[in-house]
């Protein structure tokens, strides 16, 4: 038999940890000295500590942990649990590499203060577009929340197109206005161009108005890391004497299957300062 503290160095694990497992009743000592007190564990017991660690490290409760490791809990269940943790552990790793990418979008941003843009910002007029879109709100205008509402619009719009028998004739087209109900809340237009008759139903057909003066500036990359080309564009709007009326629209130029190689245009509609 082991000591407590010998236990919890063959296990790699607290001896206050072990303590706490004995009084919760998840781990008990293989025999306690009734004189000392003293705690003593049998080499088998590691293997009940490895699952019990391991299950843990999942994310279980302990109550999750000793219903599992006493076979409480049946096989069919279990793989049900194991299922949902999987699930649960890829969206927040997923969730953290979006924030990485926010993290490296708005260092480039930081570092890139005090230099006017090397991108070439053109002002033209943009036409008149006939567009397919849906719609929906995001809570704020940052990717993070944009990103999660954008992407499902247009699998979504797509889908609708292609069941109307509707070929889109031309690029994407993203744009945004402030939500009616406020909040900081954001409308997207998930839009597409298209050659068809004016609707409204399952998606909606209609004329994007033209913009008499619009500031461009070209993207290359996720729209996750957009933020220094956007604030780019902002420097030079500044800098230049004009004055920004909405938000820039989001034309999508290439938008090959890795979105790194996405080449999108920023249209920022402007009028004289």
């Amino acid at each position: 038999m082991f000591t407590i503290g010998d236990f919890a160095r063959h296990g790699r694990v607290s001896v206050r940890m072990l303590r706490h497992y004995d009084a919760t009743g998840l781990l008990r000592p293989a025999h306690v000295d009734p004189v000392s007190g003293y705690r003593h564990y049998t080499a088998a017991q590691l293997a009940r500590l490895n699952r019990i660690i391991a299950l843990k490290d999942l994310g279980f409760t302990l109550q999750q942990v000793g219903d599992i490791v006493d076979e409480k809990v049946g096989a069919e269940e279990l793989r049900g649990m194991l299922r949902l943790r999987r699930a649960e552990l890829e969206t927040a790793a997923a969730a953290a590499e979006a924030r990485l990418v926010q993290v490296e979008a708005r260092l480039r941003a930081i570092e890139s203060e005090g230099r006017m843009p090397t991108n070439d910002v053109v002002i033209k007029n943009v036409g008149t577009l006939r567009v397919a879109e849906l719609t929906a709100t995001a809570a704020g205008f940052d990717p993070e929340e944009i990103g999660p509402v954008i992407t499902p619009l247009y699998d979504q719009l797509f889908r609708h197109l292609d069941a109307a028998g509707i070929t889109p004739t031309g690029p994407g087209v993203a744009y945004y206005e402030d939500a009616p109900e406020g909040g900081g809340r954001i409308s997207v237009h998930a839009a597409v161009q298209v050659s068809a008759p004016l609707q409204d139903g399952a998606f909606r057909v209609h004329d994007l108005p033209a913009l008499d003066q619009a500031a461009t500036i070209v993207h290359r990359g996720s729209m996750d890391s957009v933020v220094p080309t956007a604030q780019a564009l902002a420097h030079w709007i500044d800098a230049n004497g004009y004055r920004s009326t909405g938000y820039p629209r989001e034309i999508n130029l290439e938008c090959p299957e890795n979105r790194d190689d996405w080449v999108t245009e920023l249209q920022a509609p402007v009028i004289r300062a």
